[in-house]
């Protein structure tokens, strides 16, 4: 997967903004206002991701390329090295689990509203 791959993808799900806020390197997707992507835009080694803290001890164990997050809670999050041993097919799915991870802990006005959402 490739930086542009990764950023329409993330783009692609409802609700979804891209932003700068930790300078103009760091890329975050965030969902209703909440990060579930991050990478760093000058070299694309690695993306953090939001992972159930058991799912993320099981992929840690299971994958050398999935290690504790980078500058994140350890707990809560993995960062993915991007050297194309994991396949682009399970990279999505575990982006798709962040997202999902961060959508469920949204107030559920919010997750009505995004499940209302519709892109402009």
């Amino acid at each position: 997967m490739d930086i542009e791959s990764f950023r329409l993808y993330c783009l692609a799900k409802r609700g979804v903004t891209e932003e700068f806020p930790f300078g103009e390197q760091t890329l975050v997707f965030k969902v209703m206002g909440k990060m579930f992507a991050l990478t760093q835009i000058d070299e694309f080694v690695s993306i953090n991701l939001k992972c159930d803290p058991e799912n993320a001890l099981l992929l840690r164990e299971q994958y050398n390329e999935v290690q504790p997050g980078y500058h994140m809670n350890k707990k809560h999050w993995n960062t993915v090295l991007i050297d194309g041993s994991v396949g682009d097919k399970k990279l999505m799915e575990w982006i798709d689990h962040s997202y999902d991870e961060v959508v469920k802990k949204l107030p559920r006005k919010q997750q009505k509203e995004l499940n209302s959402y519709t892109p402009e």
